[in-house]
């Protein structure tokens, strides 16, 4: 098989279940599909490819937040913008909507750089979660993540003091999230918005104040997988640069099809033969920061 289709025969098509949808400040939700063949075969990075509505014949790309294997369910989060996610928000219990995933090539950490930063901003924070509870359910105590997020809407969950130590964060910088806290996994919040226990900033600031405090052999230890905004992405690419530090960035395009067809989400890419368009859906989402970010 080409490297072009290498993704045939590992996307699935499945009629999920809505079995949970959860409403958030600022039209932010968590939605959660019974889709048993998706959840057993999402990696952290992939996404689903879903239809919002009935009357609406366009799917929409949502990363995949978490997935149970065992129990077949996965979970998107999303914030509404424009008429597609108006409709999936509409969306209830026990309604049915149709899965294509799961899609994309995803993040892939290395044992050389177990010291593993995540930074995710507004509604690039979930393949972050994902990999974080991918390295969690390891149980390899080699890995040493840190999971960094910005928003400037309330976090689409409660606050909590963090008890797990992040040595390196400014100090009174204590909010975390509560399903990473439960993980045993740091993390740290940042916002312009005054949220407490945030740093009042961009996470960008927060993520160089960490990598400052680094020795040279802890932050030879260090690689860097971010999602968010273009210009979020931008800033942590020069971090990456500043530091030599890898990073690996999950882009987010417009798509039609989902599945490298119609090639309406490609983006220019640096390669060993010199510069091609790839798909984001298909080639990526997830790139070498260095290969889509020039200096």
């Amino acid at each position: 098989m080409s490297a072009a289709r290498g993704h045939r025969g590992t996307i699935f098509l499945e009629d999920a279940a809505v079995v949970g949808h959860q409403a958030f400040e600022g039209q932010q939700y968590v939605l959660r599909l019974h889709a048993p063949r998706c959840a057993a075969a999402a990696t952290p990075g992939s996404f689903i490819h879903v239809t919002c509505a009935p009357e609406l014949p366009m799917r929409r790309p949502l990363s995949i937040m978490r997935a149970d294997a065992g129990a077949g369910w996965i979970e998107v989060f999303y914030k509404v913008v424009g008429h597609g996610l108006a409709g999936l928000a509409a969306r209830a219990p026990g309604e049915t909507l149709s899965c294509m995933g799961p899609i994309g090539r995803g993040f892939t950490v290395h044992t050389a750089r177990p010291r593993v930063l995540m930074i995710g901003g507004g509604v690039g924070i979930p393949p972050l979660v994902f990999l974080a509870q991918s390295l969690a359910a390891t149980r390899d105590t080699r890995w040493q993540p840190l999971v960094l997020m910005g928003s400037e809407l309330p976090f689409p969950f409660e606050l909590a003091e963090s008890r797990l130590a992040a040595p390196g964060v400014p100090p009174g910088v204590t909010a975390a999230m509560p399903l990473l806290e439960a993980l045993g996994v740091p993390s740290r919040l940042a916002s312009l918005s005054g949220f407490p226990g945030c740093h009042r900033g961009y996470v960008t600031e927060l993520a160089e104040a960490w990598i400052a405090s680094l020795s040279a052999s802890e932050r030879a230890a260090v690689e860097i997988f971010s999602c968010g905004p273009h210009a979020m992405l931008v800033a942590v690419a020069a971090i990456a640069r500043r530091h030599g530090l890898p990073c690996q960035v999950s882009l987010e395009e417009n798509m039609a099809c989902g599945v490298g067809g119609c090639a309406g989400c490609t983006v220019l890419v640096q390669t060993p033969d010199g510069p091609a368009m790839k798909r984001v859906c298909v080639d990526g989402p997830v790139f070498d920061a260095a290969t889509v970010f020039a200096g």
